[in-house]
C-alpha cells in the first residue's frame, strides 16, 4: 500500500526533466510560430505579387515550391511543441501512472528533431533554387548599361521568396537545438 506521500511527490530529477519539457516547448513553439507567421506571409507576399507582375518569374516558382513544404513542416513543428509541453505537464503529474515512459519521451523528441531537420533540407532546396536564379538575373545584366529586358531585374518579390525560405531554416534550426537539448536532458536522467 502507498502511502500518501509516495503518490503526490515526484522525484527531483523527473520534475526537473518534466519542467525543461514545458519550459522549452513553450519557448520554442512561440518562436517558431511567429518565424512561421513571418514565413507565411513573405510568401503569400511574393505568390500573390507574382500573379500581379507583368513578366512572371518562372524559376521562382520552385522556390516558393520549397518554401511553401518547409511553411508545412514548421507547422508540423509547432504542433510538436506543443506537445513537448503536454509531455511536461504529464510527466509532473504527483500520479506516476500518467506518466509518460522514457522511451516515449525519447521517441517524441526524436520525432521532433526528424521533423526540423527535413524542415531544414526542404527550406535548403527552396534557399538554394531561389538564390540560383537571384545570381542568375544578376550576373546577366550588363554593367553601367540600362536592363530592357524586365526579367533580368531582380525584384523585391524574388528577394522575398529567399527571406521566407532563410526564415524557415530559421525556425527549423530553433526547432533542432531545442529538440536535442531535451534528448540530451532525458538521457541524462
Amino acid at each position: 500500500m502507498h502511502t500518501e506521500t509516495e503518490v503526490t511527490n515526484v522525484a527531483p530529477s523527473i520534475q526537473g526533466i518534466a519542467n525543461n519539457l514545458r519550459l522549452t516547448g513553450w519557448i520554442t513553439f512561440w518562436i517558431q510560430l511567429g518565424l512561421a507567421v513571418v514565413s507565411s506571409l513573405t510568401v503569400l507576399f511574393a505568390a500573390t505579387g507574382r500573379g500581379f507582375a507583368d513578366q512572371p518569374n518562372a524559376g521562382l516558382g520552385v522556390g516558393i515550391f520549397w518554401a511553401i513544404c518547409g511553411i508545412f513542416t514548421l507547422l508540423f513543428s509547432v504542433y510538436w511543441d506543443f506537445r513537448y509541453t503536454r509531455l511536461g505537464k504529464r510527466l509532473g503529474n504527483p500520479n506516476h501512472a500518467l506518466h509518460p515512459s522514457k522511451i516515449d519521451t525519447i521517441k517524441a523528441i526524436r520525432l521532433g528533431i526528424i521533423v526540423s531537420l527535413l524542415g531544414i533540407l526542404l527550406t535548403l532546396f527552396g534557399t538554394g533554387s531561389t538564390l540560383g536564379v537571384l545570381v542568375a538575373k544578376s550576373i546577366s545584366q550588363p554593367p553601367g548599361v540600362a536592363i530592357t529586358d524586365p526579367n533580368k531585374i531582380i525584384r523585391a518579390l524574388d528577394v522575398f521568396v529567399a527571406v521566407a525560405n532563410i526564415n524557415g531554416i530559421t525556425a527549423h534550426f530553433v526547432g533542432t537545438i531545442a529538440s536535442l537539448w531535451l534528448l540530451e536532458r532525458v538521457h541524462k536522467h
